[in-house]
């Protein structure tokens, strides 16, 4: 989606009412240790797009516990948003933190490698 400035502050807004939410109203055990890492609204705030992180073995967990939940997610963000429509919620695996874990990994073992070479001369 498009992101303006008035969606970005939006965005920034629901993305802290559905952390609350999960944190303290949701008591799914699917849900625990997920992480909202960004929400993108649309202009005219009808759908959201919202990115999620957890363990890697747990993706369909996660996207079931929260599919199950929308509706009650729904509606407890929008009694805390005030705002005249609450968005549809679309659930998307943030894989951004995979691949930087891949990255981390594999530079680590390039500076072991390194530094074997370092040691052996």
């Amino acid at each position: 989606m498009k992101q303006t400035p008035a969606s970005r502050r939006a965005a920034e807004e629901l993305r802290a009412k559905l952390a609350d939410v999960l944190l303290f109203q949701i008591s799914d055990p699917r849900l625990e240790l997920v992480t909202i890492t960004d929400v993108e609204v649309s202009k005219d705030r009808e759908v959201a797009d919202v990115y999620v992180s957890a363990d890697k073995d747990r993706y369909d967990e996660v996207l079931a516990g929260l599919e199950a939940a929308k509706g009650r997610i729904r509606s407890l963000v929008g009694k805390k948003l005030g705002w005249r429509v609450t968005p549809e919620l679309r659930y998307k695996i943030d894989r951004s933190v995979d691949a930087a874990e891949r990255i981390a990994t594999v530079l680590e073992e390039e500076h072991k490698w390194q530094s074997s070479i370092t040691d052996q001369q």
